[in-house]
């Protein structure tokens, strides 16, 4: 099984591109499968790019798309890559249990409970 980062600590200077610049995260996916790295890199990292919409609130997206899906924990899953991906843009963990208790609403109760519980084994109980 290919781990992917590990939780660090936010940066000082969110990157311009989530993806382009964390090199970390291009290793992990490299990791689960060269091809399938470089093709999420340049997809992604394209996408990443588009100037609209910040990095931060593309991190909070991503977080979001992984809790409709119900894609938290496990191999392959990326959630811990995405929360990851948040803090180094920023994002604090109060942030992210805001946007699970908004999401109660839309996505439904039970997969924010998973959610909440994907969220305390990757950063601990808060």
């Amino acid at each position: 099984m290919t781990q992917l980062p590990t939780m660090t600590k936010s940066s000082a200077t969110p990157y311009k591109n989530a993806v382009l610049d964390d090199l970390e995260l291009q290793t992990a996916l490299q990791n689960i499968n060269p091809e399938f790295g470089d093709f999420v890199t340049r997809v992604a990292g394209e996408a990443w790019g588009l100037p609209l919409i910040e990095q931060k609130t593309k991190a909070l997206i991503v977080i979001a798309v992984d809790v409709v899906n119900q894609n938290l924990l496990g191999p392959g899953t990326p959630f811990a890559a995405h929360v990851d991906m948040a803090i180094k843009q920023g994002v604090t963990r109060a942030e992210i249990e805001e946007l699970l208790l908004f999401l109660c609403v839309y996505a439904g109760f039970n997969k924010a409970a998973a959610s909440f519980g994907a969220l305390n084994e990757i950063l601990g109980q808060s």
